[in-house]
């Protein structure tokens, strides 16, 4: 299986070795030029044979709609393109018309892995028509981790719903680190308390509040035990808000998600410990950039460690 992934940042960087171990052949096409296989997308485009499978994984918004576009002046009736960055699921439905258009199929892919999918394997929640999510089906089980495909792989139902899943999953995620950096600030506060790290560590194991997030604030603590390289700045990407514009819509009551996303709104008025955990736990699973005491952009290279 050959196909082409556009967008080679942190995490298509690492699906594109991820896809490469499991034998799949990857051309891969980034503005970077230490980092890309091809000089351009017709490049990228030639070097695929037919019927083409292109995987997008560029920023949402108007990068995503020029690759798109372009994509559609380029590729063949029976190709298929994969969007799997963070578009907005209204975005799918536009993209899937366009494409329709030339007889080109569409699918949404929501991932979530951060900088650890190459060790770890990505989640995978997809929208599309079933032949076209069969035919990427290699894929999608190179992706993700080994074991039972239902663990981590979901065609959650038609073009748009992949995004929309993926939406939620990220309105949650803001809920479960605010919870845990609020319990981090309270935990810094109080005198008796001795080893905040360490109560987080005995944490990790039996208790009802154990995760992935909460493995990656103790090793968090560990490179940066008073978070005094991290400002409590904490930006927000865009999912967040539109779970909460999806709530309102539906009448949905949202309350926690709602009040992590105006805690981040906080964060940009003063420092807080809590808000320093947030932008801590954001670096560990994503490699998003933070910003240093005092420091006027986000300019700091990724504490994650290999």
């Amino acid at each position: 299986m050959h196909i082409g992934l556009i967008g080679l940042g942190k995490m298509g960087f690492n699906m594109r070795q991820r896809l490469r171990n499991a034998g799949i052949e990857v051309t891969g096409y980034d503005r970077n030029p230490e980092l890309t296989d091809v000089e351009s997308i017709e490049a990228l485009v030639a070097a695929v044979p037919a019927p083409r499978i292109i995987w997008v994984m560029v920023p949402a918004g108007e990068i995503t709609d020029a690759v798109i576009t372009e994509l559609s002046g380029r590729l063949a009736a029976g190709d298929l393109v994969i969007d799997g960055g963070n578009s907005k699921f209204t975005e799918d439905q536009k993209h899937e018309v366009l494409l329709a258009a030339k007889n080109i199929g569409f699918v949404d892919v929501g991932v979530s892995g951060g900088v650890w999918g190459l060790a770890n394997g990505y989640g995978l929640m997809v929208g599309g028509k079933p032949g076209r999510i069969q035919a990427a089906m290699p894929l999608f089980d190179a992706l993700r981790p080994e074991g039972p495909r239902e663990e981590s792989f979901v065609h959650v139902g038609d073009v748009g719903a992949g995004h929309y899943a993926k939406m939620v999953h990220n309105g949650v995620e803001y809920a479960l680190m605010q919870a845990y950096a609020e319990g981090y600030e309270l935990l810094e506060a109080k005198d008796i308390i001795k080893d905040v790290h360490g109560t987080f560590q005995a944490w990790q194991k039996g208790t009802v509040v154990r995760s992935w997030l909460l493995d990656l604030m103790v090793k968090a603590l560990e490179e940066d035990p008073g978070l005094s390289q991290i400002a409590g700045y904490v930006e927000d990407s865009g999912e967040g808000r539109w779970t909460v514009e999806e709530a309102i819509a539906n009448a949905v009551p949202a309350p926690a998600i709602t009040a992590s996303i105006f805690a981040r709104f906080v964060s940009r008025q003063d420092d807080s410990p809590a808000m320093k955990m947030v932008s801590a736990l954001r670096n560990q699973f994503g490699g998003h950039a933070v910003r240093a005491p005092g420091a006027s952009v986000v300019d700091l290279p990724s504490l994650v460690t290999s």
